[in-house]
């Protein structure tokens, strides 16, 4: 994921890619979130905030609802009235209480803190770029097949993936789309599998298809360069190699142009509705949806965005798209009693809290049916930073783990792939992870066709290797402190789910 609050988008020191994990019982759709006498998101009435409106999804209530919506003093940006999902811009500071009161309005809340045309700040960190000299030196240690930089690539080697793509490179038929900060489609690795009729900008809310939009801003928006790659980079005697290099991939940016890159969740729906709509297979989402790490039910503005973003994952989950999410960098239990959130909002000024992870989700990665994933280093076992928890992780992928030391030319125990501008550079994360899982999903989805997502994700788990919980306490630094606790046996347990996917094993 990338920005660099504790889990996500790009970059955990060097950087990590910050990003997101999996279940819930959910929603009631009828359930009205009780009015607040003030939200933290309508402080300035000058000024206008984003909403996300809930109703039914006949047109009749739909057609009421926006009537009510503009007798509110509101500004309807685009309704997705296949979920009943509407995005709505408002200067008036009562708009949320007041359209909650609408009939057939479900749930409703503000979308983010902030007014829509915050500012950003400066990014934390910088990606490992590299050299042309380290380069030279990893392309003299390829071997006769291989892709230039592939001898640094040891994280294909860990499932397979180089040997799966002698067997299926998987099938153009299959789209992978990475929903980000931007992808560039003119790399040389990603241009020969691009999917440019797959892709869009998705940022205001609604999908702008313009040639091009979906492309990075500048070289600091590098994560979904990077996923993009490390999912479908072409074996055609450049760079690196993807673990599923005959896949197609799309790009579809929902992350603001600032240097704060959040994800608001008008965006994220906006991107689920879009790939459902243009027959993508499988979506990438390497990140949480902001400005909460965690959104609690308890809350009406939480609620109304677990609400949208689940209608739109699962309106893509019955289309036929397979969503899977990072589970996150801060080394978290989600299956606790209770985790400190010190972060939220990130797009104004954060307040420490104590959250119940059963009861405030992490959105997308626990809501229904989306597949969760762990990091792991060289040695197969959890990333340091890599959240876990039993009952939620579903599979775990190579993220890459600057402690744990690979025996390649580089020894770079983090993951080399694409980066805007034709280069090349290191990432370590769940972000890095969770496109190992989406890629083997679309070898899956090549070789099972008519695979439904449900189908799809039970492949996963069957093809997955567990190598069980450590019997040894787990110091994933070695500063001599424990710092997490695996709890499950060897065929299901917290840090790996169902265990690391194998590439070979799913093209065969």
């Amino acid at each position: 994921m990338a920005h660099l609050r504790s889990r996500r988008r790009l970059a955990l020191a060097v950087p990590v890619v910050l990003s997101l994990t999996a279940s819930l019982g959910f929603l009631p759709a009828a359930a009205q979130a009780a009015p607040r006498t003030a939200s933290t998101a309508q402080a300035t009435d000058a000024e206008n905030f984003a909403y996300l409106v809930n109703t039914k999804t006949d047109h009749r209530t739909i057609e009421s609802v926006k009537k009510a919506i503009a007798k509110a003093g509101g500004t309807v940006v685009v309704a997705y009235d296949k979920i009943g999902v509407i995005v709505v811009h408002s200067a008036n500071p009562s708009f949320a209480q007041q359209i909650r009161k609408a009939p057939g309005v479900q749930s409703a809340g503000a979308s983010r803190t902030s007014p829509v045309t915050a500012a950003g700040t400066t990014d934390e960190g910088a990606v490992q770029y590299l050299s042309k000299a380290e380069a030279a030196k990893i392309a003299g240690s390829s071997t006769a097949g291989e892709e230039p930089l592939e001898a640094d690539q040891w994280d294909l080697r860990a499932i397979g993936a180089d040997k799966a793509a002698e067997v299926d490179p998987g099938s153009k038929n299959v789209t992978v789309a990475v929903i980000d900060v931007g992808v560039d489609d003119t790399h040389p690795d990603i241009a020969p599998n691009f999917s440019a009729s797959q892709s869009a900008n998705c940022v205001s809310g609604k999908a702008d298809t313009t040639y091009g939009s979906w492309r990075p801003v500048d070289a600091e928006h590098y994560h979904g360069t990077h996923v993009a790659g490390e999912i479908a980079a072409a074996r055609n005697g450049i760079g690196v190699a993807g673990v599923a290099p005959g896949v197609k991939v799309s790009g579809i940016t929902v992350a603001q142009p600032d240097a704060n890159q959040l994800f608001f969740p008008e965006s994220v729906v906006c991107a689920f509705v879009f790939a459902a709509d243009h027959g993508v297979e499988i979506t990438n989402n390497s990140y949480y949806v902001d400005p909460w790490q965690y959104n609690c039910m308890d809350d009406p503005d939480q609620r109304a965005i677990v609400d949208s973003v689940n209608r739109a994952q699962l309106y893509a989950q019955h289309k036929g798209t397979l969503n899977v999410a990072a589970a996150g960098n801060s080394n978290n239990d989600l299956d606790s009693d209770a985790l400190v959130d010190a972060s939220s909002p990130d797009d104004s000024t954060p307040v420490t809290r104590t959250v119940d992870p059963h009861k405030c989700f992490d959105v997308p990665t626990q809501l229904p049916g989306v597949v969760t994933v762990s990091a792991t280093g060289v040695t197969g076992a959890k990333s340091y930073y890599s959240s876990y928890g039993d009952g939620v992780i579903d599979v775990a992928a190579p993220g890459g783990d600057k402690y744990k030391i690979p025996d390649t030319p580089s020894k770079n125990g983090r993951i080399l792939s694409t980066l805007p501008n034709n280069t090349y550079g290191f990432l370590q994360g769940t972000s890095m992870a969770t496109p190992h899982v989406a890629a083997v999903a679309a070898l899956l989805k090549s070789t099972h066709p008519w695979a439904t997502p449900a189908q799809l994700q039970a492949l996963l788990k069957a093809q997955a290797d567990n190598p069980g919980c450590p019997t040894d306490p787990y110091d994933g630094n070695g500063d001599g402190v424990v710092d997490a606790t695996c709890v499950g046996g060897k065929r299901i347990n917290g840090f790996y789910g169902f265990g690391i996917v194998n590439a070979l094993r799913a093209v065969k």
